[in-house]
């Protein structure tokens, strides 16, 4: 076979577990719960609809090609939205809105890398980021994360070369769900200046972080923009997945270079989204407050469930957002589980291999659970059906503390 930048990555890891679900059925009392993907399956608020609606209906350019940063509305409001929940100053020209947040960091390592080079990518990682990396030759050096899931900046020094571009932080985390402490986000910006890298921060989910204030303090840097990078969805704040909007914050120059990337990709990010998106944010705040106690309290309904799970050797590594992430008990590894947690328990999950690299034995040890979809009750439920794991199917592994 002849090789190809795709054939350098692996496959997308939602669609080889849907194929989990071929040739399965389950009885109506006993249904799916699927806790395989991070994305609202809800539809938008009908506010949000209806101004899409109207704009699909009365705006001309609401179906014509647009600014390929992104229409300047929507650029101004997250420049004043950002700079007063973080505390900082940025303005529009530090925006890009893009085709979805997976499209931002594409689109920030191709104005920042050249093939051959390097990005830090703490484990276990975002595995868009790890494909993306594959697939335009650049090298994904694994950043093993520590206690609580959280990456050391000190071992991250260490791993930096002189071909190293970026480290990259996903805070809320996706998978482990954990909420990267304000001093430790600011020891990694502190780290890629002083070394003349980039700190790309991925923060998808800060709309439900369990914290209130500004998460952390980087934008209050009158220069963050010669080391940051944000990255921005829309998606699961507004539900407007299907629309694909996301937003890229970094400075006017390097948007500059990624404008070229976005040019040839996209040409400019959706407009009815895009005018769905601002609409949200000057209108759906409160709405947006009650999604986030809904989150955060299903966040609480796993903890709540872990005692019994735990006497069985189960261990919660991180809950927060949209995610958990656990340890399992059973001696084979995660990726040969998944597939028969759907025949034996009606759950589809993510194995931990799908997050790390090749061969790591944390892999092998752990689930990703995506909770957005599953209510309080729904919550018991994958409890109860994780808790009645047992029997010569699934033999326990020894004694002692999962990678």
């Amino acid at each position: 076979m002849t090789m190809t930048r795709t054939s350098h990555a692996f496959a997308p890891p939602v669609m080889q577990a849907r194929r989990w679900l071929e040739g399965v059925t389950f009885a109506a009392e006993r249904p799916l719960i699927n806790v395989s993907q991070a994305a609202p399956a809800q539809i938008p608020p009908e506010g949000l609809r209806a101004a899409i609606a109207g704009a699909a209906m009365n705006e001309t350019d609401a179906h014509l090609y647009g600014a390929v940063l992104g229409r300047d509305d929507l650029r101004a409001e997250v420049a004043a939205q950002w700079s007063a929940a973080y505390g900082g100053r940025i303005g529009a020209r530090n925006v890009a809105i893009t085709s979805g947040c997976n499209q931002a960091f594409c689109a920030a390592l191709a104005a920042l890398c050249d093939e051959g080079d390097e990005v830090i990518l703490p484990t276990p990682w975002y595995f868009n980021h790890k494909m993306w990396c594959d697939m335009t030759g650049l090298h994904a050096v694994p950043l093993p994360a520590g206690a609580g899931l959280l990456p050391d900046p000190e071992q991250a020094a260490s791993l930096i070369t002189p071909r190293t571009r970026a480290i990259v932080l996903v805070t809320p985390n996706n998978p482990g769900g954990v909420e990267y402490p304000s001093d430790l986000v600011r020891a990694f910006f502190d780290l890629a200046r002083q070394r003349g890298i980039v700190l790309i921060i991925d923060e998808t989910y800060r709309d439900f972080d369990a914290r209130t204030g500004a998460p952390h303090d980087l934008f209050t840097d009158p220069d963050w923009n010669d080391t940051l990078i944000q990255l921005y969805s829309f998606s699961k704040a507004y539900r407007l997945t299907g629309h694909r909007v996301g937003a890229l914050v970094a400075s006017p120059a390097r948007l500059a270079e990624a404008e070229k990337f976005l040019d040839c990709v996209a040409i400019c990010p959706n407009q009815l989204g895009q005018i769905g998106a601002l609409w949200g944010m000057r209108n759906l705040a409160q709405w947006l407050a009650g999604e986030r106690a809904e989150i955060l309290d299903r966040r609480a309904a796993i903890a709540d469930h872990m005692p019994r799970l735990a006497a069985q050797g189960w261990e919660l590594k991180g809950a927060g957002a949209y995610f958990a992430y656990l340890a399992h008990p059973f001696a084979e590894s995660s990726d040969a589980l998944a597939p028969r947690l759907v025949r034996d328990a009606g759950v589809l999950l993510l194995p931990g291999t799908m997050f790390t690299p090749e061969g790591d034995a944390s892999g092998a040890r752990h689930f990703r659970i995506a909770f957005a979809n599953v209510d309080r009750a729904g919550i018991g439920t994958l409890m109860d059906r994780l808790a009645a794991l047992d029997g010569p199917g699934w033999p326990l592994a020894p004694k002692g503390p999962s990678a």
